[in-house]
């Protein structure tokens, strides 16, 4: 063993000195690190995997690092010594903290007999930008990294990659849905330093389809309609379209189009996304907004033959309009108008865009139908379209129960006499604005103030209904 040491060292030290230094660092570094590897693998068997807060170049956050996030918080957080408080989701928050692991912190977990640690490593500090968020400022740190690093013997290797992170992640999606505060976004006041171009608060309207005034058999079918497509997925699948469906409220102000969509969000626990047009620049930035919705959600664009100009270019130019064009535009405010296309609309609605994420309800609502370019609104990008009429008398029962908790009362044939004038149209929010009582008490002489104010004011329709067609009457003769 001695004669053949030293005759390697031998023949090392005659070549040594004919290979040149650079190609001689390079060999003998590579066989130290690799043996060095080999080494470090005898002496620690241990393994290790990150998962980190953050993942793709928009830094998003990474759906597996909240899921462990959320599986850690249930299953590990009491063994912590270091812990991290944040409000609870549910019940408003309250004075309920959920408490997760702090910065350094370890902790222990046992699956189907192996043991692995989780450590919850941060990187922080770096540049940083004061963001306007929504309902106030912020501080957004764009260097400030979380992870998650799991730590196993190499024994457990295939059962950790192939049992446990999957376990995690179906846990951690089931502890979230459980604790999953819904909430209202909006793009109005972006920032480009902001890491999302969506702010949020709570959404926690309290509309639902008992309360929603509307005609009974109108309303089953639209709830129908929302449940096939919640438990859809296999069938848009088989059928090649992505899923999503669009939905036009059309009717006059007042008629419960925002209060349908609250409804809406309720029925189906979804998040709501409200897009405000005049805010987003370019077709790209609108494209950038739906990229980063995410699925069980609503994306509504509220009023939009008013939002902005969709049709323009699809009509015929007048001399007027020609000459009105070469007039000068002020330069600042065109530079700031929305540059937002009807083809950039329809392509992030119905186009290849459409189908990135799944899940999604796309709603217009407008109060004059005829304005909107008929490619907007045809069947397949609007699939159900819903009209919001004037108050009926199923409506009023609704409205009454809501608002004076009575399903009877001798007025209410008053009420059904008039309601069946086809000359008098009224808007549900005004009937509401008659049935709305002046104190929280339920006193039933108020109740019968509140409907003979009700019917008054639906006779006064109706008598200036019959003094109009008169005027007109004697106008034609």
């Amino acid at each position: 063993m001695g004669s053949a040491l030293a005759g390697v060292m031998f023949v090392w030290s005659m070549l040594s000195p004919l290979l040149p230094r650079q190609l001689f660092e390079h060999f003998v570094g590579r066989f130290l690190r690799r043996h060095a590897r080999r080494l470090a693998g005898l002496v620690d068997p241990y393994l290790t995997v990150t998962i980190s807060e953050h993942c793709g170049e928009r830094m998003k956050l990474g759906d597996v690092y909240e899921q462990a996030k959320a599986y850690l918080s249930h299953r590990c957080a009491r063994r912590a010594r270091s812990l991290r408080a944040e409000r609870a989701a549910r019940d408003g928050g309250g004075d309920r903290f959920l408490l997760t692991m702090g910065d350094g912190e370890e902790v222990y977990d046992v699956f189907q007999g192996a043991t692995v640690w989780w450590n919850s490593v941060s990187s922080g500090g770096g540049r940083r930008y004061e963001s306007p968020w929504f309902g106030g400022g912020g501080v957004v740190y764009d260097d400030d990294r979380r992870a998650y690093r799991l730590l196993f013997h190499r024994r457990h290797r295939d059962l950790v990659v192939d049992s446990y992170l999957p376990h995690v992640c179906r846990e951690g999606r089931a502890i979230m849905l459980r604790n999953r505060r819904r909430k209202l976004f909006t793009n109005a006041g972006g920032d480009r330093y902001r890491k999302s171009a969506w702010s949020y608060v709570a959404f926690e309207h309290p509309s639902t389809f008992d309360t929603l005034a509307m005609d009974p058999a109108k309303k089953k079918d639209i709830m129908d309609d929302l449940d096939a497509f919640r438990d859809g997925k296999d069938y848009y699948a088989r059928i090649g379209k992505a899923w999503k469906r669009g939905y036009l409220l059309h009717g006059p102000p007042g008629t419960g189009k925002s209060t349908m969509i609250a409804a809406m969000a309720n029925y189906l626990d979804y998040d709501i996304y409200d897009v405000e047009l005049t805010s987003v620049a370019t077709n790209t930035d609108l494209r950038r907004l739906f990229i980063e919705t995410k699925g069980k959600s609503i994306i509504v664009i509220e009023d939009i033959d008013c939002s902005v100009d969709l049709t323009g270019k699809r009509k015929k130019r007048s001399p007027h309009s020609a000459a009105a064009a070469a007039e000068p535009v002020d330069a600042a405010k065109d530079e700031s108008a929305s540059k937002v296309t009807l083809s950039g609309l329809l392509n992030v609605i119905d186009g290849l865009w459409s189908a990135c994420g799944g899940e999604r309800i796309v709603v217009f609502t407008t109060n004059h139908v005829g304005k909107l370019d008929p490619a907007l609104i045809r069947r397949g990008r609007m699939d159900k379209h819903i009209e919001m009429s004037y108050c009926c008398f199923e409506t009023f029962k609704i409205l009454a129960k809501n608002y004076l908790a009575i399903d009877a009362h001798h007025l209410f044939d008053d009420v059904r006499s008039l309601l069946q004038d086809a000359r008098i149209k009224i808007t549900p929010a005004d009937v509401a604005e008659h049935l709305m009582r002046k104190c929280a008490t339920a006193a039933a002489d108020e109740a019968a103030a509140c409907l003979a104010s009700l019917v008054k004011a639906l006779e006064k329709k109706a008598k200036g209904k019959e003094t109009v067609e008169e005027e007109e009457t004697v106008v034609d003769e």
